[in-house]
């Protein structure tokens, strides 16, 4: 399975982050699109049906949960990987109880947030 055809959206209202995360997958050949708000990402996702969103938890307007939620309501085989601050891990931990395969706390690792992809699009293409 080849790392260019992976369906990845990133849902996060942080425009530098974000755009900075997008480039440094691209750079492991992994082609993301990117959404800045939980209402685009629903849209996004209602029109693409990506393998993997890594959605950031606390923006304006929609929360993470409310979006993970709407989610596996409408498309129950993507897969959500979520990403935190420092200290949120309680919230976190409702996400997964949700139906999130795994979170992250920022500042991430590239490379564990590589692999968490790779496991969470074999997983959403069983």
């Amino acid at each position: 399975m080849s790392m260019n055809d992976w369906k990845i959206l990133l849902v996060d209202d942080e425009e530098e982050f974000v755009s900075t995360l997008a480039e440094r997958l691209s750079l492991r050949g992994i082609e993301c699109r990117v959404a800045k708000d939980g209402e685009a990402g629903l849209a996004m996702i209602d029109q693409d049906q990506p393998d993997v969103v890594v959605l950031d938890m606390f923006m304006p307007g929609l929360k993470g949960n409310e979006v993970l939620r709407r989610i596996k309501e409408r498309h129950p085989r993507v897969q959500v990987i979520l990403l935190t601050g420092q200290g949120a891990t309680k919230d976190a931990m409702e996400g997964m109880r949700l139906g999130a395969v795994d979170y992250m706390i920022k500042p991430l690792s590239i490379d564990e947030l590589t692999a968490k992809i790779g496991e969470a699009v074999k997983a959403a293409r069983k």
